[in-house]
């Protein structure tokens, strides 16, 4: 049986610590799943060789041939020249500049290779298999370390013109002198505000003022400063009034960057995902954190909007990357087999 009667997809998530490898068939489910690790020092040469092997690994073990396999998607972080297939300046990916590893994987791995930015490929997932599926436009907020935006419009995922259309990150919220500095640079920034690190940061300063909280003791023992986010929820589900306060400022600093971006994309739905979602639909925090996400956002955007725009958590996890790459590829191939 040919790919073209019965297609299966390969999808790959490139992170800065592991690559994540999916089979997967033409209606979204998971065949195989495997993670490898990425070894940025030992540059992009060698990971796209253990990339293009892990993929004929992973279809070995699905127990199909590479004839079944219609196409490879490749979802991955930093900035990128998407119609050339080439990486720019990854952040996370440091020495791996200029690279272009979609050719370089195609012909590593001898498959046709969709390339994306990875946070357009985790919101294509959430549209096509997850909790945004059927959504005439959707935005994918995952917040985590940073914040990743991905962005889908009409079921086609929304580059801009130089492959940098879902940098919302970096959409200024703040105008003030003193405003906070984000990773890249500038001040104000939305990522400086609403992700992990300026939970941390914002926390941390808390502390060190010696408001009362039971946090003070742990986050003062903390080893990293990427540990305090989740004693914040910890702390937060016990009670904890300033931990409290740092969940609803969050949600407030998340508002404010959706307002931007809700009155120039006019989207249908929100997803919130990533790691610091606050323990999510399963936890009271998470659940007062969307609620205050929503009503901070619904009292700042035009009526009209708030009373049809959809605010929801997402729901793949961290396996929304490699599920979203193998759906762009499927995408694409379906549109050169018509």
């Amino acid at each position: 049986m040919s790919s073209k009667d019965n297609p299966y997809f390969v999808g790959v998530d490139l992170g800065g610590t592991n690559m994540k490898i999916g089979v997967m068939d033409n209606h979204g489910e998971t065949l195989v799943y495997d993670s490898i690790p990425t070894l940025v020092e030992r540059g992009p040469d060698d990971a796209v060789r253990r990339m293009a092997a892990g993929i004929h690994k992973a279809v070995k073990k699905a127990g199909l041939t590479p004839k079944d396999i219609a196409r490879v998607g490749l979802g991955s972080p930093g900035t990128m020249d998407i119609p050339a297939g080439m990486l720019v300046r990854p952040s996370n990916l440091p020495g791996w500049d200029f690279f272009p590893i979609r050719d370089r994987l195609a012909a590593e791995s001898g498959f046709g290779v969709t390339f994306a930015n990875d946070a357009t490929a985790a919101a294509f997932a959430e549209y096509w298999v997850g909790a945004g599926k059927g959504e005439q436009g959707l935005v994918v907020l995952t917040l985590g370390t940073g914040i990743g935006c991905g962005i889908i419009l009409e079921g086609r995922p929304w580059d801009g013109c130089h492959s940098h259309g879902g940098e919302a990150a970096h959409n200024l919220i703040d105008i003030s002198q003193n405003a906070r500095w984000c990773k890249c640079g500038q001040r104000g920034h939305f990522e400086a505000y609403a992700s992990a690190t300026g939970v941390a940061n914002r926390t941390i300063e808390m502390v060190n003022a010696e408001l009362k909280t039971t946090l003070a003791p742990r986050v003062r023992k903390a080893p990293r400063r990427d540990m305090v986010p989740k004693i914040v929820f910890e702390e937060a589900e016990k009670g904890d009034k300033l931990a409290i306060r740092i969940v609803e400022e969050t949600a407030y600093y998340l508002a404010i960057g959706m307002v931007s971006l809700t009155h120039t994309i006019d989207p249908s739905c929100f997803l919130i995902g990533g790691a610091m979602t606050f323990g999510g639909n399963a936890s009271k925090t998470g659940r007062l954190f969307l609620r205050r996400t929503k009503a901070e956002l619904k009292s700042r955007i035009f009526l009209h909007l708030a009373e049809r725009l959809r605010v929801k958590f997402a729901l793949l996890g961290g396996d929304a990357g490699y599920i979203g790459a193998a759906g762009l590829a499927r995408q694409e191939w379906a549109k050169e087999e018509r």
